[in-house]
């Protein structure tokens, strides 16, 4: 049986570059990186796909469809949103969010880190509400009452996940591929179950939002210590140079980042050097002035923190 093509993929650099039954893989490019989605068709109308996106913007026009109701879970990374309004909010690892996919009050998504990976269920509502309630003959899941109470009014419902929520997906990133189609029916539906009978003002987690110009003004300091590896700024230059306070300054970098802000900058750094002990002859002393450490054992020492080896070992044995 031919398959059916998602109705949500809809992106000038996509091709598919698999499908079998129940199958596509959808390969997509933009111009500061590359995505894979596998999305599998789990009922009439409903989804599942998992994301893996090795890039800083997210693509655009993914999802067109008015009537689509989205499931996401960020199994390792961070998802950054823009609302009209010009507020800020972040999805982080082991974060759940539902919300209606063609959601007008977003008008930017990008993914911080540079990659992003997780699950997504698309549930097409017309298509998929009367087919689920058929499934489950004690159990009624109305998927438009779900829609009202975590996305009403196009708001975005969000959770860190729980015990619960974390074996549902857990599960899904580790289940052999023989067995794949079964199980997806079983886990959407205890998803969808688990959604229905929580209580939506207790579980969702209140998210702080930032305004777009204390964003931006984390992203020139993330912008600066990157570019100047080699120097070292204090949080209160960083603060005084642009005009921000140091709580907000703190908050909103590891909100945007995961991190602190001295701890986004060691583990950058050892990944530069990293790189570096890969690709250049330079001696290990010469790598660690390049990364802002005078004193080689200290560079050292926080190599092997950040990379679990030392320098020259991981040298070695790559």
């Amino acid at each position: 049986m031919k398959q059916k093509q998602d109705k949500a993929i809809d992106y000038t650099d996509v091709k598919i570059s698999g499908a079998s039954e129940g199958c596509t893989v959808y390969e997509l490019k933009n111009a500061d990186g590359t995505g894979r989605i596998t999305s599998y068709q789990v009922f009439p109308g409903i989804r599942l796909a998992y994301n893996d996106f090795y890039m800083s913007t997210c693509p655009e026009n993914l999802i067109w469809d008015q009537n689509i109701l989205e499931i996401n879970h960020c199994r390792e990374g961070r998802f950054e949103c823009e609302f009209l309004s010009g507020m800020y909010t972040y999805l982080q690892q082991g974060d759940l969010a539902v919300n209606m996919a063609a959601n007008n009050r977003v008008v930017y998504a990008s993914f911080p880190l540079e990659h992003y990976h997780g699950v997504s269920i698309l549930i097409e509502l017309e298509e998929a509400d009367g087919m689920i309630s058929s499934l489950l003959q004690d159990i009624s899941i109305d998927l438009y009452a779900l829609r009202e109470k975590l996305c009403g009014g196009g708001s975005c419902f969000i959770i860190r996940a729980k015990d619960s929520i974390e074996h549902i997906f857990s599960e899904l990133y580790t289940i052999p591929d023989t067995v794949k189609l079964g199980y997806f029916k079983l886990k959407v539906l205890e998803l969808l179950l688990f959604l229905s009978v929580i209580d939506a003002s207790f579980q969702a987690e209140e998210r702080p939002y930032f305004p777009k110009s204390q964003v931006n003004k984390i992203k020139s300091i993330q912008q600066l210590v990157t570019q100047h590896m080699e120097q070292h700024f204090t949080l209160g230059e960083l603060s005084q140079r642009f005009d921000i306070s140091l709580t907000a300054m703190n908050a909103c970098f590891k909100a945007v980042y995961g991190v602190s802000i001295y701890a986004y900058v060691r583990i950058y750094r050892m990944q530069a050097a990293a790189a570096m002990l890969l690709q250049s002859q330079d001696s290990i002393t010469a790598i660690a002035g390049q990364v802002g450490y005078a004193n080689s054992s200290k560079f050292a020492s926080a190599f092997k923190s950040v990379m679990q080896v030392a320098p020259s070992v991981y040298r070695k044995s790559h």
